[in-house]
């Protein structure tokens, strides 16, 4: 079974070089097929990176990988369905929704379902196929009894013959999104308000860590959106996801080298590497940061089973 391994949004708020520099990297150097691009978060940060779109996907197209835009995870108002809006008028590949207001732009058109939408059985999942999605990244929480149901399913099995279902997508590595605000409680921990943050994001490029009142490591907070603090990780559980039935993979970007990581996660897919050596590795790579599967195997997404 072919297996292919995508790279999620950048969720963070680097500097527009720093982010250009990095997707270049992935370009030139990342056994990934596809490569995902756009703001997700916090639709203020787009008009950094909004110029560079010509030369990053020039580069990543010229290197042979799929572009995916992605658009924002929380649509409030006109100006942010306007970058969804950009995304469709672009036409450099396909538009991944994140919140159900993009999808009345993409219904007739092929297009991916991002993670922030909620997809937890074979209804939703028909529902979106008819109206034109070719792939669904299942949202984190799903234990793997339910990510087995939905990736089994095919046209037939719902009686819809005439429409095939979307490749089932799953994250394996990087911070679980847990949720997303209308409040920014990044600018607030700076002391500033979300319309005056002064984009207090940017000074944290990989998360604003939140600690208990024990000092353990709780929660990240990255602008308007809440992440784990541990890495999410199924590099052991890869082997039952392939015989679920599952072919794509997604790595979430995070400061550690994700070129490494990426070659990690391809090597074995592909049997070059066994588990246990590959899991010292990305534990080398992971630094301090724990790593998490518990969604995965029904407990508390935190632990690491």
């Amino acid at each position: 079974m072919t297996t292919l391994l995508t790279l999620g949004p950048l969720l963070y708020h680097w500097p527009a070089e720093a982010w250009r520099d990095f997707y270049f990297r992935i370009a030139d150097e990342a056994p990934v097929a596809s490569v995902c691009m756009g703001e997700v978060v916090c639709p203020k940060r787009a008009p950094f990176t909004f110029p560079l779109y010509e030369e990053v996907i020039e580069r990543l197209q010229a290197a042979g990988k799929e572009v995916v835009l992605s658009t924002p995870a929380l649509i409030t108002d006109h100006r942010d369905l306007a970058l969804v809006k950009d995304a469709v008028e672009l036409g450099a590949g396909l538009v991944e929704a994140n919140d159900v207001a993009a999808l009345p732009l993409l219904t007739g058109k092929p297009h991916v379902i991002g993670p922030y939408i909620n997809v937890y059985n074979e209804s939703t999942l028909a529902r979106m196929a008819a109206d034109g999605a070719v792939r669904v990244t299942l949202p984190a929480e799903l234990p793997a009894a339910s990510i087995g149901k939905l990736a089994e399913q095919d046209s037939a099995a719902i009686g819809m013959p005439e429409i095939g279902m979307p490749m089932i997508e799953i994250q394996v590595f990087g911070r679980w999104p847990l949720a997303i605000s209308a409040r920014c409680y990044h600018a607030r921990a700076y002391e500033r308000s979300k319309d005056g943050c002064l984009y207090a994001c940017g000074e944290d490029p990989d998360g604003l860590p939140v600690e208990t009142l024990d000092d353990e490591p709780f929660l990240v907070v990255n602008g308007v959106q809440t992440q784990s603090a541990s890495y999410g990780c199924l590099l052991n559980e890869l082997d039952l996801l392939k015989a679920c039935g599952v072919r794509r993979f997604r790595l979430s970007p995070q400061t550690i080298g994700m070129i490494e990581v990426a070659r990690l996660f391809r090597d074995r897919l592909d049997g070059r590497i066994d588990r246990e050596e590959a899991s010292v590795a990305l534990r080398q790579l992971a630094g301090h940061t724990a790593l998490s599967n518990g969604f995965f195997h029904g407990r508390e997404g935190a632990q690491f089973v």
